[in-house]
């Protein structure tokens, strides 16, 4: 795994339509009157036939696409994940996730990456809508190179996928990685301490977070969560076993996202003490995007914090000083 140069998740979704076009000539791209930021505007001037600009009509581009994909096309619908999941949930439901078409709905600018339009744009809770719709794949690519393998794995997949792209550029971080199957979980670090789990942007501040605790001689198991739905429930547990904590780090809403997953999946298997590194319960606000992360609790800082927080509190600890 190496660190190089930054690129956008949406600039990585632009160049993959480009580059699946020809392997899947069934691929066709809908957008909302935004393809020059939502970067399917080269797909659309190479291939005008296969691209269809709907206009701002969130809702019916939903439904324009389930009926593409009952003729056989495999559609992928493109503009900010918040318009796409707020305005299109009731065609999202019961077109394409009641019937378990192939469509890909790729929400762009999802988290805070919208950061200057402040809340009106900014998609929070979008991860714990779609995982919450049956037969929808929720995929959050951690880094621009897991952005094509996504695509390619939502392109052959018989039900619905959501793909969550970020605006602003972020680390390459695994250019020399093979790509992870939907449903994998990638360890990136090994430790006996704590787990931070963490899926999307965030991954490369969690990478920091866990080189500065091991620093401090604290061994973190670090995994990179890219499908949120279905999860890696195995991996999840048997890191829980091992650490006894979990911190949970997103760029989404501590309510229903990585965190709720996390939770509902080791309450089942292997309850652990737990915390959330993510956006409290509130709507955030217009400013440069980084700081805005930081301010609401996305950040190296935050999450060295919450997990040293978190390992005085597991209870090998606390049965050690009662002893």
């Amino acid at each position: 795994m190496t660190a190089s140069d930054a690129m956008s998740g949406r600039d990585a979704f632009g160049q993959a339509l480009l580059d699946l076009a020809d392997a899947h000539p069934a691929m066709v791209v809908l957008d909302a009157d935004v393809a020059t930021s939502t970067k399917t505007l080269a797909f659309g001037r190479r291939h005008p036939e296969r691209f269809f600009n709907v206009g701002v009509a969130e809702a019916n581009m939903a439904g324009i696409a389930g009926g593409l994909a009952t003729c056989g096309l495999r559609p992928v619908v493109s503009t900010f994940a918040l318009f796409l999941v707020k305005k299109a949930t009731d065609q999202i439901r019961n077109v394409a996730c009641y019937n378990r078409l192939p469509v890909v709905f790729a929400g762009g600018y999802g988290g805070l990456s919208d950061s200057y339009d402040g809340a009106s744009h900014q998609s929070v809770a979008d991860l714990a809508i779609m995982r919450a719709l049956p037969n929808m794949t929720v995929v959050v690519p951690g880094d621009p190179t897991e952005v094509r393998p996504a695509l390619e794995q939502a392109l052959g997949r018989s039900g619905p996928t959501y793909l969550r792209l970020g605006r602003n550029p972020s680390p390459v971080l695994f250019a020399d990685a093979p790509p992870l199957p939907t449903g994998q979980i990638r360890h990136l670090r090994a430790g006996p301490d704590l787990t931070i789990a963490v899926c999307g942007i965030p991954t490369h501040l969690a990478i920091q977070a866990a080189d500065a605790l091991a620093a401090g001689g604290i061994g973190v198991d670090l995994l990179e969560v890219p499908t949120l739905k279905p999860l890696d429930h195995e991996a999840l547990a048997a890191s829980a076993r091992k650490t006894g904590a979990v911190l949970t780090v997103e760029e989404h809403s501590v309510i229903g996202g990585l965190g709720g997953a996390v939770a509902e999946s080791l309450a089942r298997r292997a309850p652990v003490p737990m915390d959330f590194a993510g956006l409290p319960d509130c709507f955030a606000e217009s400013g440069d995007y980084l700081p805005l992360l930081a301010k609401y609790g996305i950040s190296v800082d935050e999450i060295v914090a919450k997990a040293r927080r978190l390992l005085a509190a597991k209870p090998s600890r606390l049965f050690t000083r009662a002893t």
